[in-house]
């Protein structure tokens, strides 16, 4: 985890900048409290200083930047793919932290297209800069990760967890089957099973029950084999 910037002894009397008193041990904490607070939310959130410079990925994010991902991180800096979406990447970055303006874009093409907010935040020391939080949409309304955390929750076997994954999907039962190489009548009794214990009415119940799921990113970290480092 990066912590965030305290400003440098050239810009505070040297006698404040040494002083490392119940206020400044305070403001820390508060800083560790929001960086983990980040980590708990099951959407990706980037905490940018100035114009690009991550100060922060939380989880979600780490595991949203893939390949493909409309976003990127250069250099320790937050970068648009395409070329088509520099400009409007900086632009919301440079009225985030310039002007305090909101911004809504749309990045990336095709079913890699991501709605992403920019969020201008107050500085939360005196001295420091303002910061923009970046929070990544979702590419699919039901992400493996929270699947999987639902179906641990409701002692969903290996095999109802993988059709569980492909009806978020918006997989058809009869395509399911032939993914996963099963007849359909298997398909259907899995349904059949996911819907008892998950106490869904209906296949699209179901799938809103995953979609509308609170953040679970604890049990989602041990689900995914992975602790990220946490240095930006």
């Amino acid at each position: 985890m990066v912590d965030l910037p305290v400003a440098s002894s050239s810009s505070k009397p040297s006698n404040l900048a040494a002083y490392n008193g119940p206020e400044r041990r305070a403001g820390a904490s508060a800083r560790q409290w929001l960086m983990a607070m980040l980590d708990e939310i099951d959407y990706g959130m980037v905490l940018v200083a100035g114009r690009a410079r991550i100060l922060h990925l939380n989880h979600a994010a780490r595991l949203e930047f893939d390949r493909v991902h409309p976003l990127q991180v250069l250099g320790g800096e937050l970068r648009a793919r395409s070329p088509q979406d520099v400009a409007p990447l900086f632009d919301a970055l440079h009225s985030a932290s310039q002007r305090g303006l909101r911004k809504l874009l749309t990045l990336g093409d095709g079913s890699q297209r991501v709605c992403v907010s920019i969020v201008p935040l107050p500085a939360m020391d005196q001295g420091d800069g303002a910061f923009t939080l970046v929070t990544l949409g979702k590419r699919q309304v039901c992400g493996t990760l929270a699947v999987q955390g639902f179906a641990r929750c409701h002692g969903l076997t290996a095999a109802e967890t993988r059709v569980l994954e492909a009806l978020s999907r918006d997989a058809r039962p009869s395509q399911i089957a032939a993914q996963l190489g099963v007849g359909i009548a298997t398909v259907r009794t899995q349904i059949g099973n996911i819907r008892l214990k998950t106490g869904a009415p209906s296949i699209r119940a179901l799938v809103w029950q995953v979609a509308g799921l609170p953040p679970m990113m604890s049990a989602l970290r041990s689900i995914s084999g992975a602790d990220f480092d946490r240095t930006a």
